[in-house]
């Protein structure tokens, strides 16, 4: 087993530990949620639960940073539920954000399709709807195309990003839930995403990799947890990886000529912004052969899996309202636009 190569004190206290050197370091964007059921879980915007508008609420297992933590701020996620490592939040700090963020307008839950963040989420809405008569809605993130035939089997990965900001975008123009839920839904159903894998990350309590990957081999369609893909085989140049990466992305959809996109080249962890922009030149080849046009690119760690090694290429086909919602201003710790 690799070595492990991170700073951290227990293993046991890392999610504790990180969440205070957020909030402390990110105070003028974010703060703890003080009710007893967010057990230390729950990071709020600093005005979350203030405007009359519907709440966002977004989370998932820690190691994804920064995913989910990073995107609470002004105009975007008004609060996050933290899991531990690669694992779901509980149901209470579920409920404790939607009790927190509503203001009569209801809530809103956001997060990848896992079976134990569904659990979890949903019975937090119950507890939410039946002790304080709160409206939750749910929006799955399902962009990861390789996990599954069935759209709603599949698992959510980089996509996230964009059906957060879509949503967070949506909600800051005062529409009513349902509008919002519509817009998230919309972002997603129009979103793909596929990935490869170069190496494990490495798991603090475990003091090593999560799995076992031969050094220079690669794994295509990895999820962010270690979820095995479809191939496993020698690192390859980065043309001929995102060659294979985009073929099942754009069959998928399909996106066809004159279709506008905003594309996602996401660092996994460890791969430096310096790969990411060699693949994103191909990524645009690509979609310049095919008649697609990119509206606008992200190059960059926006959802990881702690130190692996690999990337994902994320499209999202564009509308009118979607262009106008990925425009809209937010200002958050890891994404701003003005």
């Amino acid at each position: 087993m690799a070595k492990i190569k991170r700073l951290f004190n227990d293993p046991y206290d890392i999610v504790e530990e990180m969440v205070e050197g957020y909030v402390g370091a990110h105070k003028q964007y974010v703060k703890m949620c003080d009710l007893d059921e967010a057990q230390g879980r729950v990071v709020l915007a600093n005005d979350a639960g203030t405007k009359d508008k519907v709440g966002v609420i977004i989370g998932g297992g820690s190691g994804h940073e920064p995913l989910f933590i990073g995107y609470v701020g002004e105009d975007s996620a008004d609060a996050v539920v933290i899991g531990n490592i690669n694992t779901s939040p509980s149901p209470d700090p579920c409920y404790a954000a939607a009790k927190a963020c509503d203001n009569g307008k209801g809530c809103i839950y956001l997060y990848g399709n896992y079976a134990g963040d569904v659990m979890n989420f949903d019975m937090g809405a119950e507890k939410a709807d039946e002790e304080d008569d709160i409206r939750v809605e749910t929006v799955l993130v399902t962009d990861d195309v390789v996990s599954s035939e069935n759209i709603p089997d599949r698992r959510g990965i980089a996509g996230d990003f964009f059906v957060f900001k879509v949503a967070g975008a949506k909600a800051a123009t005062g529409a009513d839930l349902d509008e919002v839920v519509a817009a998230a839904q919309k972002a997603n159903d129009n979103t793909r995403s596929m990935g490869v894998a170069m190496s494990s990350a490495t798991l603090p309590a475990k003091g090593g990799t999560i799995f076992d990957m031969e050094d220079g081999d690669m794994e295509i369609g990895m999820g962010i947890h270690g979820e095995p893909g479809i191939r496993r085989g020698k690192i390859d140049t980065a043309d001929n990886v995102i060659d294979e990466i985009m073929e099942p992305i754009l069959k998928d959809l399909p996106y066809v000529e004159g279709d506008e996109v905003y594309v996602l080249v996401n660092s996994l962890g460890a791969t430096p912004l310096i790969d990411l922009h060699v693949c994103y030149r191909r990524v645009a080849q690509i979609l310049e052969e095919k008649g697609i046009k990119v509206y606008k690119a992200l190059v960059g760690p926006f959802a990881c899996s702690m130190d692996m090694a690999g990337m994902s290429v994320t499209l999202m086909k564009l509308d009118d309202e979607l262009k106008e919602l990925m425009d809209a201003p937010c200002d958050t710790p890891y994404f701003t636009q003005k």
